[in-house]
């Protein structure tokens, strides 16, 4: 099954959307925002299945269903945590800091909790009010949760997981260290994210979908070029169900709670940091990430981070090349 929330009012209109992403079904009869259906999900998520049944064969009256409308599917939500699961970027992107990794990097997941208050609809513009800032793009895997009770194990959280989507996690990189030096965590240099236009339950993406882990090649493309194609379910060092674990360690998580992996990451062949797509490697899913990779072996960053009217696109495919979730399409613009 697959929803999504059309542009309207700060919550969306929820609709139910055909697997080839063609059509769509006004849903709210069910429940008038994917955030009511979630606090609900036992007594709308048969209903919904069974709206996606009739919409597959034509059973229900169908609109066309243009991702250009749809806000993310949760327009704002009560909590966005993002991990770092992808230990081999968060190696790199602090060796480029001249931070110390510690071993624990690799046993206990990272995580911060963002401003979840309003995101940024997957065909949205960038505000960059400044350039100075570094701002760079974000290729993560996102879930969104159930209510999760306080102290859950591992294998109990990936029961809790309602939905899978794609996410791009703006970060100022330039504001980043003098935040981090205070030691109190991210705020200004994390402004909205944006995620896909739609969301898809776990059953809905098949072999895809395993050991609660997205695996699937994320397609990611800076002004029109392939810039990554990492796969997202290689080198996780945490999967979902313990990030979600995690982040219930100390408090139950509500329903619509979204849970981001952090940037997508792959080493190359031989264990290096990766190789660009030019090289034959699988690129990279952020700029940071290059930057550091280019610094380490030529002594210096060359490319640069976002500028007004950059484009980055942000897509998965299934295997017959179809997008699984729409694409994630944004221009930088300045405020």
């Amino acid at each position: 099954m697959k929803l999504a929330s059309l542009k309207s009012g700060r919550d969306g209109k929820l609709v139910v959307v055909s697997n080839d992403l063609a059509w769509c079904f006004d849903a709210s009869a069910a429940a008038p925002t994917l955030q009511a259906a979630l606090d609900d999900w036992e007594r709308c998520e048969p209903i919904l299945k069974a709206l996606s049944a009739s919409l597959e064969v034509g059973g229900v009256p169908r609109m066309r269903f243009h991702e250009h409308d749809a806000a993310s599917p949760l327009p704002r939500a009560y909590q966005w945590a993002d991990g770092s699961a992808y230990v081999n970027h968060v190696a790199l992107v602090r060796k480029a800091r001249s931070a110390e990794m510690p071993d624990s990097f690799w046993t206990d997941p990272l995580m911060y909790q963002g401003g979840s208050d309003g995101f940024l609809g997957p065909r949205d513009a960038i505000p960059l009010a400044d350039e100075a800032w570094g701002c760079d793009l974000e290729g993560e895997i996102a879930v969104v949760t159930g209510d999760v009770p306080q102290g859950v194990s591992r294998e109990e959280a990936l029961k809790h997981v309602r939905l899978v989507m794609l996410c791009n996690d703006v970060s100022l990189r330039n504001l980043i260290p003098a935040e981090l030096a205070k030691n109190f965590g991210f705020f200004q240099s994390k402004p909205a994210s944006a995620f896909s236009p739609v969301a898809v339950t776990p059953d809905a993406l098949g072999d895809a979908w395993k050991d609660g882990k997205l695996h699937g090649r994320l397609d990611v493309e800076l002004n029109g070029k392939a810039f990554g194609e990492a796969d997202a379910g290689v080198d996780m060092t945490f999967d979902f169900g313990t990030l979600i674990a995690h982040a219930a360690k100390t408090r139950k998580l509500v329903a619509g709670t979204i849970i981001g992996s952090g940037t997508v990451s792959n080493r190359d062949a031989e264990g290096g940091p990766g190789k660009p797509i030019s090289d034959g490697g699988l690129g990279y899913s952020c700029i940071a990430e290059v930057r550091t990779v280019e610094t380490l072996l030529n002594g210096e960053a060359k490319t640069p981070f976002l500028k007004h009217g950059d484009t980055v696109r942000i897509e998965m495919r299934d295997g017959r090349r179809h997008s699984i979730f729409g694409a994630i399409e944004q221009t930088v613009a300045p405020v």
